[in-house]
């Protein structure tokens, strides 16, 4: 994934083409040594590009984790979704306590890991988790619409985005608020913006072709 952001990607779509989008670790290969969740998962994270995951049939324990690390996700309506560590006497190995404490609540991360319970999209959808639930037949579709919408979007203005973000949940509004100016220094020097700004006046919003630049 960073290979291809460093290659040029402007968004990276994770989904699976199997039954299960993931359905966890295997059991058998746990081990405490085995599982650096800050690295895993900070790298994917930082990648500058948004990310989106598609998550088909079981997306349980790590497979929800790798969903949590992206910046969508979509769901197909009979896709089962949980982290469901407790039941094997664990908490979630790669983050999904800290990541649905910031999505969902306290309360709601509570429930979730503590019970180890699968739910169905559009619970999650309400919740705050899921950016959006879709027919099974419709996800491979809507995902890749969701990804080319965004590679087709102003690449420096949507990393800069993606950064505050970050910056919001894991330090909090002074730190975001902080960091702004550089991230629109980036933003004044690109060149989708001059494209940006000749669209608005020659032809109205939205009429822009952003080169990523």
């Amino acid at each position: 994934l960073e290979q291809a952001a460093a290659e040029g990607a402007r968004a990276i779509l994770i989904r699976s083409d199997l039954r299960h989008f993931c359905a966890g670790a295997d059991v058998g290969l746990l081990s405490a040594e085995a599982i650096d969740a800050v690295k895993i998962l900070g790298r994917l994270e930082s990648i500058p590009v948004p990310t989106i995951a598609a998550l088909n049939g079981a997306a349980l324990g790590g497979g929800l984790e790798l969903a949590l690390a992206c910046d969508f996700i979509v769901a197909a309506e009979t896709a089962e979704i949980g982290a469901v560590e407790v039941h094997i006497g664990l908490a979630p190995l790669l983050g999904a306590v800290s990541r649905l404490v910031a999505l969902a609540g306290p309360a709601r991360a509570r429930e979730i890991t503590m019970l180890g319970r699968r739910y169905k999209p559009e619970v999650l959808e309400q919740w705050g988790i899921v950016n959006l639930v879709v027919a099974d037949d419709e996800l491979a579709s809507a995902s890749m619409s969701l990804a080319k919408q965004l590679a087709a979007g102003p690449t420096v203005a949507i990393s800069g985005i993606k950064k505050l973000v970050n910056i919001a949940v894991n330090q909090g509004v002074t730190a975001a608020d902080q960091a702004i100016e550089p991230a629109l220094a980036e933003m004044w020097a690109s060149e989708d913006l001059k494209r940006g700004t000749d669209a608005m006046r020659a032809g109205g919003p939205g009429t822009a072709i952003f080169e990523g630049n």
